[in-house]
């Protein structure tokens, strides 16, 4: 069932139209009693990376091979169809947040002249300190 109506989902700098998701609704299960059990509160989503003309060819590429050619979340944390829509669109928006980050490569440096002084005085103060712990012979 494609539900086109709601906002458009944010990939990146672009948006794809609420069009282009796809939505299915069923019982969420679980405790709740008669609202539980007559109302379709379980939502899923699911969005066709492969076969979106929404978003670029270098975004596509990195979409599907982190998350895939099809990604799907499911919301039922709420007793409320529209707030797990809203819970599931947000997550699915993190989820592709997510897969589009790019890691910073680190780059190897070394420690400072003044780092290595700190941490030698660092290390002085805390042989004193373990020194002055000591029981002495005196005693």
């Amino acid at each position: 069932m494609t539900e086109p109506a709601g906002r458009p989902l944010r990939v990146g700098h672009s948006s794809v139209p609420a069009a282009e998701l796809e939505w299915r609704f069923s019982g969420s299960g679980g405790p709740g009693g008669q609202h539980a059990n007559t109302a379709n509160t379980r939502v899923e989503v699911r969005f066709d990376i492969a076969s979106s003309p929404s978003i670029g060819p270098r975004q596509r590429e990195r979409l599907v091979e982190r998350l895939g050619p099809v990604v799907r979340v499911v919301a039922s944390d709420e007793r409320s169809q529209l707030r797990n829509r809203e819970l599931a669109l947000a997550r699915l928006e993190e989820r592709i947040a997510e897969a589009l980050r790019v890691e910073r490569v680190r780059r190897a440096t070394r420690p400072t002249l003044g780092a290595k002084e700190r941490r030698l005085q660092d290390k002085r103060a805390q042989a004193v300190r373990k020194r002055d712990r000591r029981a002495s012979d005196d005693d």
